[in-house]
């Protein structure tokens, strides 16, 4: 209320002076002027109306940042007085508008008089420094005029509001010294008040607030810090192997202040510093201090710093600058560390054995040389009479050698059951080592080895563990790696059963980790792992290739392991990627696995297929590779042929079988029998003569007798015929009982036989019977014929033909007149194809009996026949007859 009160009065005065004035600005004033808030605060303004009546406190509106202030944070204290109160939030600065709204001529005309505004500055109020920390420095020679000090402030600031700090120090009796800063540190300059106390203290204030920090009161040389020694000298002495000899100078008069040193010193390359005990060195004294138990024949870096003698008093300066120095060297104080290396020797039963040697640990000089007995073990004695050969360092050779460690002293030739003993010594400028010994046994007795060894990485190193063998005799062990390109090793404990690895490991290298446990100096027999520090993807994939050609449905793939040194990692599978078109196939094998058949694939079909290598580290695809199924499986197009053959053969084989056992259907069919004229046995058929007639000295026809007859003369034949066959008419007459000929070769249309009708002038046309042509021929001539010599027989001549009758067999009439004309033509055309067979040339016609199947064809038609005997012509309309087939009776 009291706040308010004094508002209200200051609004009144402010009314009052604007009424004194001619000409108003505003109608409106904003109170407090200027404000300085605190963020987080709530901050409450106040806009009054004045020397006016046309707007009254219901028509006033607040705006901060052209954003309007919510109605219900106002206040109305009167008619003409209204009040806001707002949080205050961010620290960039922002204004406070108090505007009438009101609509009326003037205010709209005036619009300007009715609006008022206060920029809010904001901030923070200052925190009490803490922590001074004060110190004054050494100058050329004595203590500096410049006291500096620095604190600790806590809280924000604003850029817009930051916070001054005020130095004071005070020397009692002396005076007093102060400045001012925006910092967190600041100086004095003062004449230094040797012994004497100051007062020191920090005020810290801005437009929000005033705080102080605590005072403290030290004496001045306990804010004293020197320069470091100066001229520092490190000297080695011959006389004293293990130890340097340091000197140095006071940075400031002993007078003036007495000073105390710490040294430091460690091996070169090394971080771990090792100080002397603090050291008082009076005025009088020289300033130099023997550092002692050195390692001979090494680096150290030295510093030396100082400080007040007074404890608590003053600061330690800082270190010297390094100087480095060389210790003498010294006689090798420890063993050189033997080891050898086995391989398999050229001979059977053979191992070639390496031995190695580290210079020793403290060997205290550059060694030169090294000394080696080597003594063969027979039973449990050695041989004392094997001599010490030297072997000098090359350490140039040495050095050629990347990241090899060990000088290589002899290599030599031992038989599997044979043991050795060996020792060695190093030798430097000053003396000669204590001896180092390693027994190598024999094949038959080689010693228990470690159990359980395991290797993995931690940390970027190896770590082993492994238990301990069986026998309790194990004096120390060595632990081996070998790389394609490094071999190390180092030894540890009889107690030691985890260690790590000393050496220097490269990543995405194999190493063969190997533990042997020593006995008495004879080695046991290894535990080998083999571990990588870091595995990474391999460096190349298997190329996967085909074993053969590739089958219908399979095919099988092939592929080289990949190289240790492109490994990268141990392989933990392959995949196998194999698509054809748009379908992709994966199938997963073992690591140790470097072939696989592909089965259910598509006959005729292109493939293509790869392989991805996988390791812990990633995985590495190879390179594709392409091929075509086969469209037939091999042998099956051989299974096919041999099918077929089989088949065919079968078939063909059948078909000859049905052939033999059906061979007379077959010949029915195909080559009808017909009888041969020339071994027809019609003649057996009359009773008058014999069974047996006389065969013909030769097989063919020497010539054919056609006889001339009329009609009366062949109606009498023809009885006399069927008078002497009476009793055999039924038989040899009938149709039953015919040639058998099924047609002639003219295939012409079957005729009744004469003989079937007592008539031979009746002939009936049909096509179902064959027509028969049969003749007797007497034993006397005929019509002037000469008979021959031999006895004569009666000739039956009969023949069975389907062939058309000529004009003179369906006329018998014709017949009887034409029929000496038809047997000189049928003569006549006979002789003709008698001289022209090869058979038979030019043979004269005996007289005998002829007993003859004929089927005769119809004759060419010839403009002009000439019969061989008188030459004439047989007219146009005349046939020469044909032999168209035969067969015997």
């Amino acid at each position: 209320m009291s706040q308010r009160r004094l508002q209200l009065l200051v609004l009144a005065f402010l009314a009052s002076a604007s009424s004194a004035s001619k000409e108003i600005a505003s109608h409106l004033v904003i109170t407090p002027q200027s404000p300085v808030i605190q963020i987080g605060t709530n901050f409450t303004a106040t806009c009054v109306i004045v020397d006016t009546i046309e707007a009254t406190a219901d028509d006033l509106f607040w705006n901060i940042s052209q954003r309007m202030i919510p109605k219900n944070q106002y206040t109305k204290i009167n008619e003409t007085a209204l009040s806001v109160t707002i949080l205050v939030t961010g620290e960039k600065p922002e204004w406070l508008f108090c505007y009438c709204n009101k609509k009326s001529p003037y205010v709209f005309k005036h619009k300007g008089k009715f609006i008022h505004g206060i920029p809010l500055t904001k901030g923070y109020p200052p925190n009490k420094p803490e922590n001074i920390t004060c110190m004054v420095l050494q100058g050329e020679v004595y203590i500096s005029n410049n006291f500096k000090c620095w604190w600790e402030t806590s809280g924000y600031q604003s850029k817009e509001m930051p916070t001054n700090y005020t130095l004071h120090v005070k020397a009692i009796h002396s005076g007093a010294y102060s400045v001012s800063t925006e910092e967190s540190s600041a100086q004095v300059t003062m004449d230094f008040p040797a012994h004497l106390e100051l007062e020191i203290w920090v005020v810290a204030h801005n437009p929000l607030g005033t705080v102080a920090s605590e005072h403290f009161t030290k004496e001045a040389y306990s804010f004293v810090k020197t320069n470091p020694p100066a001229d520092v000298q490190v000297l080695s002495e011959e006389k004293f192997p293990p130890s340097l000899l340091i000197k140095w100078k006071h940075p400031i008069q002993p007078y003036y202040l007495r000073l105390k040193y710490e040294i430091r010193y460690c091996v070169n390359g090394s971080l771990n510093w090792t100080k002397v005990p603090v050291v008082t060195v009076d005025e009088d004294i020289v300033e130099s201090y023997r550092l002692q138990k050195l390692q001979p024949d090494t680096v150290y870096i030295t510093q030396v710093r100082c400080r007040h003698t007074r404890e608590g008093y003053g600061y330690w300066s800082d270190w010297s600058t390094a100087v480095t120095k060389k210790t003498p060297e010294d006689r090798p104080t420890s063993k050189p560390d033997l080891w050898r290396i086995i391989t398999e020797g050229e001979g059977a039963n053979e191992r070639q054995v390496k031995f190695i040697c580290k210079d020793p640990v403290f060997s205290n000089g550059r060694i030169t040389s090294f000394n080696i007995k080597i003594q063969t073990q027979k039973g449990n004695v050695g041989n004392g009479s094997a001599a010490w050969e030297r072997f000098p360092v090359n350490s140039s050779v040495a050095n050629s050698i990347p990241r090899q460690t060990f000088n290589v002293l002899k290599e030599i030739s031992l038989a599997e059951e044979r043991s050795v003993k060996v020792y060695v010594t190093a030798v430097n400028s000053v003396g000669i080592s204590p001896q180092a010994s390693l027994g190598i046994p024999g094949k038959t007795h080689e010693l228990g080895r470690v159990e359980g060894l395991k290797v993995w990485p931690r940390g970027g190193q190896l770590l082993v563990k492994w238990n301990a063998p069986n026998k309790p005799n194990v004096a120390e062990y060595v632990l081996e790696w070998i790389s394609d390109v490094s071999m190390d090793w180092q030894r540890e404990n009889r107690s030691t059963l985890q260690t790590v690895l000393k050496g220097s490991f490269d990543k995405f290298i194999c190493y063969k980790i190997s533990v042997y446990p020593i006995y008495s100096g004879w080695t046991g027999q290894p535990a080998t792992v083999e571990a990588f520090l870091e595995e990474g993807a391999p460096l190349e994939a298997p190329s996967v290739r085909l074993k053969d050609k590739p089958g219908r449905n399979e095919a099988e793939l092939v592929w080289n392991e990949i190289p240790p040194n492109k490994r990268q990692g141990f392989i933990i599978d392959y995949t196998i990627f194999y698509s054809s078109g748009n379908e992709l196939h994966e199938i997963n094998v073992p690591a140790n696995v470097t072939s696989y058949t592909l089965t259910s694939l598509t006959s005729n079909t292109k493939y293509d297929t790869w392989i991805r290598a996988s390791t812990v580290g990633g995985s590495t695809y190879g390179t594709k590779h392409s091929f075509i199924t086969l469209k037939y499986a091999p042998g099956e197009m051989e299974m096919i042929v041999v099918g077929v053959s089989l088949g065919f053969l079968f078939v063909v084989l059948t078909t000859m079988m049905l052939c033999i056992y059906n061979k007379d259907v077959i010949i029915k069919n195909f080559w009808p029998w017909i009888p041969n004229p020339g071994e027809s046995t019609i003649g057996n058929w009359s009773p008058d003569y014999p069974l047996k007639p006389e065969t013909p000295k030769e097989n063919c026809l020497s010539d054919i007798s056609v006889l001339d007859m009329d009609g009366n003369d062949a109606k009498s034949v023809f009885e006399e015929d069927k008078t002497n066959l009476a009793l055999k008419k039924d038989k040899y007459l009938s149709e039953e009982h015919s040639s058998g000929i099924g047609g002639s070769s003219c295939m012409s249309s079957p005729r009744q036989s004469v003989s079937d009708s007592d008539e031979g002038g009746d002939v009936v046309d049909t096509t179902a019977s064959t027509v028969q042509y049969s003749s007797v021929v007497a034993s006397s001539g005929y019509k002037g014929q000469t008979p021959c010599v031999q006895p004569q027989q009666v000739i039956f001549a009969r023949s069975e033909s389907t062939q058309p009758l000529l004009d003179s067999e369906e006329n018998p009439d014709i017949l009887v007149q034409e029929g000496s004309r038809q047997s000189q033509l049928f003569h006549s055309a006979w002789n003709q194809d008698s001289r022209s067979s090869s058979a038979c040339n030019q043979l004269e016609m005996e007289p005998q009996e002829v007993l003859l199947s004929l089927d005769l064809c119809p004759l060419e038609e010839d403009s002009e026949l000439t019969t061989p005997a008188d030459g004439q012509s047989a007219g146009a309309s005349s046939y020469r007859p044909q032999l168209c087939g035969y067969r015997p009776q």
